[in-house]
């Protein structure tokens, strides 16, 4: 079954500028999917067309059903976008307050919001970190509570704008574990081709809004010329 399908996806910058020119691709269900290219490609944008943020045209659906005005918010339910700066994500006085937001937006009850964020804090390693303050925290850590947000919210599918940016080398495998551990459809932008090549089975090339290229991972990230040529 198809996570996500995008057909015929354009999308012009209130400039002028074509952001997106006639994207098609498609996700399978738990499938871990990269979107590569350099700045100023479209990865970012095409993100936001896909969780319906931006109006594009053409075609988005999630799990066969076409995203439109009058299912948005219940097909939104499915999507869960994490930021690249955690401090565009997190915006409450606690962790706690801040993974507790989401469900209790979704309309959780007292009882079941509690149990939810310890589930949350769980999935990312940080055990009883409710009472810190989130703009305290490192980088890392409001990376990592950032993608507790997101789980809390129980979504199939996580959208991951370059996860591993600004990450020292050790932060950063521990975060690529933890979304290795991470049992969902994952759609992940990224620089780090080395992150890529390790989590994604394939991956979607895109430049100046176009798609050049589509297909395994290991195999298109072989292609010296392909990389070169389109910034990367």
């Amino acid at each position: 079954m198809k996570a996500i399908e995008v057909e015929n996806l354009s999308y012009i910058y209130p400039d002028g500028t074509k952001g997106l020119d006639d994207i098609n691709f498609s996700v399978e269900k738990g499938e871990t999917f990269s979107i590569i290219g350099p700045n100023g490609a479209g990865k970012t944008t095409l993100l936001l067309a896909i969780c319906g943020i931006i109006p594009a045209k053409g075609t988005v659906k999630i799990f066969g059903e076409q995203l439109t005005k009058r299912n948005i918010k219940e097909l939104r339910r499915n999507l869960g976008f994490v930021f690249q700066d955690p401090d565009d994500q997190l915006f409450m006085p606690t962790v706690y307050e801040d993974i507790a937001f989401g469900p209790i937006n979704l309309g959780l009850s007292e009882e079941e919001v509690p149990q939810v964020v310890k589930d949350a804090l769980l999935n990312v390693g940080l055990v009883d970190f409710e009472k810190r303050v989130s703009h305290h925290l490192s980088f890392g850590e409001k990376k990592r509570i950032s993608l507790a947000t997101v789980l809390a919210m129980r979504t199939k599918i996580l959208l991951l704008d370059e996860p591993t940016s600004n990450l020292d080398p050790r932060t950063r495998r521990e975060f690529i574990k933890l979304l290795q551990d991470i049992k969902c459809t994952k759609v992940i932008v990224g620089h780090d081709l080395a992150m890529i090549k390790e989590l994604s089975h394939r991956s979607l090339l895109l430049n100046e809004g176009r798609k050049i290229a589509e297909g395994i991972s290991s195999e298109l990230l072989k292609d010296e010329k392909l990389l070169k040529t389109n910034g990367l």
